[in-house]
């Protein structure tokens, strides 16, 4: 009878292993998936151009980093620097993953990303960086970007 209960207990804790990450509740792990929903619902729309979508992904009031430690929250310099972006036109992956953390109605949002894409005479633009997202859950249960920083990853790098 323990060998039994003890492989009732192994199957148990795989099956539940498989389908939560550790230490996460069905709750929880909806609520990732709903972030990263948010992140990838801006990143197709950004490789689509299609401003609205993207304008729509960020809360009023939002910063964008469009340059290693320069917060931009103007709305009508963050559309026309995304509408300047747009003409290499980018395609992003997230070859590592991402991790989602979240507390309460904050979540952050961390994932490195590749980008490809194409300048103006033709030559092939690639850019690495680390995305550092802050995101808030609005009161109809969406989330939005309040601070989002491509470049996360410039304070790792050593200047010689």
């Amino acid at each position: 009878m323990i060998k039994h209960s003890r492989v009732i207990a192994l199957a148990l804790s795989g099956l539940l292993g498989s389908s939560m990450a550790a230490g996460q509740s069905t709750t929880e792990m909806t609520a990732n998936n709903q972030v990263l929903q948010a992140i990838q619902t801006m990143t197709q729309a950004f490789q689509q151009k299609n401003i609205n979508g993207v304008l729509n992904s960020y809360e009023k009031g939002a910063a964008v980093m469009f340059e290693p430690g320069q917060a931009i929250s103007d709305p009508v310099i963050i559309k026309q620097m995304f509408e300047g972006a747009f003409q290499i036109n980018p395609k992003f992956n997230y070859p590592n993953g991402h991790e989602v953390y979240i507390a309460n109605d904050i979540a952050l949002h961390i994932a490195p990303w590749v980008m490809t894409g194409q300048a103006p005479d033709g030559s092939i633009i690639k850019q690495e960086g680390l995305s550092v997202a802050v995101l808030r859950k609005q009161t109809n249960g969406e989330w939005h970007m309040i601070l989002d920083n491509p470049h996360g990853q410039h304070l790792l790098s050593i200047e010689k």
